[in-house]
């Protein structure tokens, strides 16, 4: 498995960056999520340089152009409800892409161990497709891995990119262990950050992404 950590590299993507952890600019919701599209978009921009092109010949109104064009079936794929913003960003890119929808929570077992649990899962077939996973906050690995075998279900994809806004390298590993280190998988993170606090969470990361994005969420065991 392939890692590309896009910060690495000065561009636009690490002012999108430093905004979304901002606590200040986190209190505007609009901005938060655009910001999260933004890096979406920035992201699909780097992904779509590992497709496959091929030249197409245009009409322009004065003569016939050559253009090289994206012959990938691509399938866009992610885990409700934080992943939605990053969705929509690369969706904005690739606007011809199907789609494909999957939800995914966290609890804790009756040994007392954090698994991920998913529910409910719209995807068109991915056989031979390439597959683009968007997952903002890459924390455990544990949410990426249970969508993307999930998926699976629906055929075996040419190529799979994993887009995270935030990683952990507990989650890369976690990652190259359960998925066998796949060369046909490449992961892609606008930042790779240093560790996990003990409620599982990225530090210094950003907080809840879905929470940032939609308001905060009542859990069952909130309730009286």
């Amino acid at each position: 498995m392939k890692v590309i950590n896009l910060s690495e590299h000065n561009s636009v993507l690490n002012q999108f960056l430093s905004e979304i952890r901002d606590v200040e600019i986190q209190k505007d919701p609009l901005r938060f999520r655009r910001n999260i599209e933004r890096i979406g978009e920035v992201m699909a921009m780097e992904v779509s340089k590992a497709f496959d092109y091929a030249p197409t010949q245009v009409q322009t109104p004065l003569a016939k152009a050559e253009v090289n064009t994206i012959t990938d079936r691509l399938v866009l794929a992610t885990i409700l409800r934080a992943g939605m913003p990053l969705h929509q960003g690369f969706l904005n890119i690739f606007d011809r892409a199907e789609n494909a929808f999957l939800s995914a929570y966290r609890r804790v077992n009756d040994k007392g161990e954090l698994e991920i649990v998913a529910e409910y899962m719209a995807a068109p077939a991915i056989e031979g497709k390439t597959l683009i996973v968007a997952d903002p906050m890459l924390a455990t690995g544990m949410s990426m891995e249970v969508g993307y075998l999930a998926l699976l279900r629906h055929g075996k994809p040419k190529h799979t990119h994993l887009c995270s806004v935030i990683g952990t390298p507990q989650a890369i590993d976690c990652l190259r262990t359960s998925l066998n280190d796949s060369d046909d998988i490449t992961l892609w993170c606008a930042a790779i950050d240093p560790i996990l606090n003990e409620k599982k969470y990225i530090v210094p990361g950003l907080g809840d992404a879905g929470d940032l994005c939609y308001g905060t969420k009542i859990h069952l065991s909130d309730r009286k």
